[in-house]
């Protein structure tokens, strides 16, 4: 998966190969982006112990 970043200055975005060196703008450094919530390891912040990981019910169960 490629990393993205972004300029601080102009905010102008990039992307990159994974392992690729951090692009440059403005003379300076990009920031990489955080990565989307869905796409994140499950931590703490974002689990749900007491919820089954189950598929979405899509009322086909009578059918």
């Amino acid at each position: 998966m490629p990393d993205k970043y972004e300029c601080q200055t102009c905010k102008r975005t990039a992307t990159v190969k994974k392992g690729a060196t951090v692009p440059k703008c403005c003379g300076k450094l990009m920031e990489q982006l955080p990565l989307d919530i869905c796409l994140q390891p499950d931590h703490p912040e974002n689990a749900r112990p007491m919820e089954d990981e189950e598929p979405c019910d899509d009322f086909r169960a009578g059918i």
